[in-house]
């Protein structure tokens, strides 16, 4: 089967475009970038180390997800692309896409079928929101406190909207340096419909109107810009509460034992996955849809889950996640996309991003700064 396995990838490789036949053609190196922290660990741990056991390949991992767009873009306009294969969120996925930066798959020619024969576009369904884009989990940003500074007498927060409400719950924030997620939740918890909210988005009255639903909280708040920020905030006990990925929020109160819980109300799901580097030499090219074709399997996905408490993006997957590799837990309760989780989620608008992303991010570093 892992010959089989090796072999179909390179399959894929060629059916690309690739020229490549054979193990001898790929690349025996491959820098792969991501976030870092747990969710990194856990892509390590599912596939890069038996991966690169199988093929013997060196793979280098890099930590530059969060600003892989504009990396990107830098690496092109000087004809020096150094990166194989890049893990980002679905509107930048689009936005590269876009920019030709990112490269079209054909996902049922390169990516492996589910265990029943079930195609991978079918398997994947609606994750795959570009076709540049091969995804791999569906996550959220949402919120954590800290147990032991929840006043007495007083619920614990449940939600987004508890971040608002500095009376209830006295204490600095940490809220992510950037407009999404903190535009939603502005409008979200001053009473706009959330199938309303990027609607208002579009209008002046709505940015106005989210911007000063943030204002309320602006000088109590501590801007991250890196998932892991939140998490050692809580502990330190610098915040009452702040958002982040829920895969971190899990690694800190099961794997780290920190005094915090889970705020789960109005978590805003994502997904996360794969864009190919537009124009990769052949040898590298041979050597990303291999490990692809390897990487997101039915199995493989699952295999993620063990480590992190992200949901994988094939349907086929979901049925194979167990228990979390080192406590034992099981994983499924934990996941954004339990329905106990994600009675009041919503869905993160990544074609409505894409188009307005720039313009947002330069209002929101300005309004930062007054």
């Amino acid at each position: 089967m892992k010959l089989k396995t090796v072999l179909m990838g390179a399959a894929g490789a060629m059916a690309l475009g690739a020229g490549a036949t054979s193990a001898q053609d790929m690349a025996d190196e491959m820098t792969i970038v991501s976030w870092g922290g747990a969710y990194q660990a856990s892509q390590v741990n599912a596939y890069h180390e038996p991966y690169a056991e199988e093929t013997g390949v060196n793979i280098i991992t890099d930590e530059s997800s969060a600003d892989a767009v504009a990396r990107m873009r830098a690496m092109y306009e000087a004809d020096n692309v150094t990166w194989d294969l890049v893990d980002v969120v679905a509107a930048d996925a689009m936005r590269l896409c876009d920019e030709g930066l990112a490269m079209p798959i054909d996902h049922d020619e390169v990516l492996a079928d589910a265990p029943d024969g079930t195609p991978a576009s079918e398997d994947f369904g609606d994750t795959i929101v570009s076709e540049c884009y091969i995804p791999q989990i569906a996550f959220s940003t949402t919120f954590g406190y800290r147990t032991d500074m929840v006043p007495e007498g007083v619920d614990p927060p449940s939600g987004a909207c508890d971040v608002f409400d500095l009376e209830t719950y006295p204490g600095r924030r940490a809220l992510e340096r950037r407009p999404i997620g903190n535009m939603e939740w502005a409008l979200i918890c001053d009473g706009v419909p959330t199938e309303e909210v990027y609607d208002m988005l579009e209008t002046e009255e709505g940015l106005e109107r989210a911007f000063a639903m943030l204002d309320t909280i602006k000088d109590e708040t501590v801007w991250w810009t890196a998932g892991a920020e939140t998490p050692q905030l809580l502990a330190d006990g610098e915040v009452f509460m702040g958002s982040t990925y829920n895969g971190r929020l899990f690694a800190a109160i099961e794997e780290q034992d920190q005094p915090i819980g889970m705020a789960w109300g109005h978590q805003m799901l994502d997904l996360d996955g794969w864009i190919v580097p537009a124009d990769l030499p052949e040898d590298r090219l041979a050597r990303v849809m291999d490990y692809l074709y390897f990487a997101t399997d039915t199995q493989r996905l699952a295999d993620q889950a063990a480590y992190i408490s992200y949901g994988p993006a094939r349907e086929s997957s979901a049925p194979l996640v167990g228990d979390h590799a080192e406590l034992g837990i099981p994983m499924g309760p934990h996941m954004p996309t339990n329905p106990e989780n994600s009675e009041d989620a919503f869905l993160f608008n990544y074609t409505w991003w894409a188009d307005y992303r720039d313009e947002l991010d330069a209002r929101f570093q300005a309004w930062l700064t007054q």
